[in-house]
């Protein structure tokens, strides 16, 4: 079984988002809400996971998130977060 990396986004106490990648989100977040990840989320608290997305590689993960740090706005943000919250609810049907 190949270890798998991936791109996430946070939402942060002040309507932010906070974008990462990691090889495992929950043990990220975690670190994140006690204030040791990042600058960012030191400052800004996170306060849930609202994006995550599975690759294969770490160069494909940091790829997709240099993808949404720097040529995404907050609109497409939410439509990317609003998208993946739906095919959330969707595989649970």
């Amino acid at each position: 079984m190949s270890k798998k990396y991936y791109t996430y986004i946070l939402l942060t106490e002040k309507n932010t988002y906070y974008c990462g990648y990691s090889d495992d989100v929950e043990k990220r977040f975690e670190k994140h809400k006690q204030g040791l990840a990042a600058k960012y989320t030191k400052a800004f608290k996170p306060i849930k996971i609202v994006y995550v997305k599975a690759f294969d590689t770490k160069q494909e993960a940091q790829k997709e998130e240099y993808r949404i740090k720097h040529t995404l706005n907050r609109a497409q943000k939410d439509k990317l977060v609003r998208e993946y919250e739906n095919s959330l609810k969707e595989n649970k049907q």
